[in-house]
């Protein structure tokens, strides 16, 4: 499939200075809602994934939701796909069955094969996840893990998820200074996946070092992705030798998740060893980095917001959860963590936003622009910590719904209720314009978030 077919709505986004999944580190420019200004005035369409772009794209997004809802735009890798920018037409793409979560629908070129989905799963046979699958392998997949993030079980999980957070902030606390990506939000949810899905402790920083090599998205060393990728199947396949020898004849109270998948798999369900692994794998892939961004992304917007920080810090102070629990919400639509959803191709016909989809085009979902569409929220580009009516789509919708959202949600108000109270007087230790956010075509997150405080006596 080329672009021929399919002529833009405006000027295709051009490159800039990128690697092949997204954006490299850029500038950072100041956030949206500090300064929001007019809607964009109607002109050339804006230029796409440059390092201005990545450091504050919602301007461009903006511009897109009013002249090209529904666009055909080059990517930094070269592929081609309709970027959907409009709340309406995201929700919709996001549950119609005629788009497909399985690269083998994706009519690509000889130049774009291989660029869409996780870097480095493709040649580490770990395609076979819930990110890649329809129904019935899909339902299929998704039931055998679902029992493992119910409400009941999340909240078993919450003492230990408390745990982690408070030992991290105490390796911090006495410094008055901290990198709270590095020593904080990245780490919580690496051990806390790591914890339910098995993984014994010492072992788990590895997947530390495999983890950071990931989310670096073309920052490190050649192959490092795919390198860190087969690493992890490789230790992942070992793992369920290990636990399928030494699995007990009965299930054990708050049995973890890849002997869950083993005992699954040894009664019925069908599950291959490579779907065990693939199983395995996303769910820490997916299960991390989007809660590494929430954690950060979310800090830095109430640094950045002091009003409702302070607003959040007394009612906590009060014992109250509510404005916690409406406030990670509204973090997650305001400057969330997954910027687009993971791809779909269509598998048949299919009008978005007046535009028609071919069999075989890729789509990507713009969470972050639907989520700030002002025919959907009320003055979206401000942070508004007890927003009621917040029915964003920062963990999807339809049959792809994040399955680890009521734990990422754990995570992240354990997170942030423990830094505010503890750390009360938390600052940001740069200007919003030397911060640097990540690279990559998904996910939204910092590199770093320097802090400050008064240090534990």
């Amino acid at each position: 499939m080329t672009a021929q077919p399919h002529p833009p709505t405006g000027p295709t986004g051009t490159t800039g200075p990128t690697g092949p999944t997204g954006p490299a580190s850029c500038p950072a420019t100041p956030h949206a809602s500090e300064a929001p200004g007019p809607a964009p005035a109607p002109g050339p369409a804006p230029e796409l994934f440059t390092w201005e772009f990545a450091a504050n794209p919602y301007p461009a997004y903006a511009w897109l939701r009013e002249h090209a809802p529904v666009r055909w735009t080059r990517l930094p890798s070269g592929v081609e796909a309709w970027l959907v920018t409009r709340y309406g037409d995201a929700k919709q793409a996001l549950a119609d069955p005629r788009l497909s979560k399985n690269p083998a629908h994706h009519d690509e070129p000889a130049h774009a094969k291989g660029k869409t989905g996780i870097p480095g799963e493709r040649k580490a046979e770990l395609m076979t996840h819930l990110l890649n699958i329809d129904p019935p392998d899909h339902t299929r997949l998704r039931r055998l893990v679902s029992k493992a993030f119910t409400p009941r079980r999340v909240a078993e999980f919450a003492p230990r998820v408390q745990e982690l957070t408070d030992d991290l902030i105490d390796r911090f606390a006495r410094t008055g200074s901290a990198d709270l990506i590095h020593e904080f939000a990245f780490p919580l949810p690496i051990y806390a996946i790591c914890d339910l899905l098995g993984v014994p402790r010492e072992d788990q920083d590895d997947f530390r070092d495999w983890a950071g090599m990931m989310i670096r998205h073309g920052g490190g060393p050649r192959g490092g992705v795919a390198r860190s990728v087969k690493k992890m199947r490789g230790y992942l396949l070992e793992l369920i030798h290990r636990k399928r020898e030494a699995l007990p004849a009965d299930p054990v109270p708050g049995e973890d998740l890849i002997s869950g998948l083993i005992r699954a798999s040894d009664h019925g369900e069908h599950l291959t060893e490579n779907e065990a692994a693939a199983m395995a794998f996303i769910l820490l892939f997916a299960g991390f980095e989007t809660t590494v961004n929430l954690i950060g992304n979310g800090t830095y917007a109430l640094l950045t917001h002091p009003g409702q920080r302070h607003r959040l810090q007394e009612s906590l102070a009060r014992g109250e959860r509510g404005l916690l629990e409406t406030g990670v919400e509204e973090l997650l639509r305001f400057d969330g963590p997954v910027e687009l959803a993971t791809w779909r191709f269509a598998t048949r016909p299919l009008t978005l936003g007046g535009q028609d989809i071919a069999p075989g085009d890729p789509v990507l979902v713009v969470l972050a622009a639907a989520d700030r569409d002002p025919a959907r929220f009320a003055d979206p580009d401000v942070l508004d910590l007890a927003r009621r009516d917040n029915q964003h789509l920062g963990y999807g919708h339809g049959i792809h719904y994040c399955l680890g959202a009521p734990l990422a949600r754990l995570e992240g108000q354990t997170a942030l209720a423990t830094l505010l109270t503890r750390l009360p007087d938390l600052q940001l230790a740069a200007d919003s314009a030397e911060l640097r956010w990540r690279g990559g075509l998904i996910m939204r997150g910092l590199r770093a978030l320097p802090v400050t405080f008064t240090p534990d006596p």
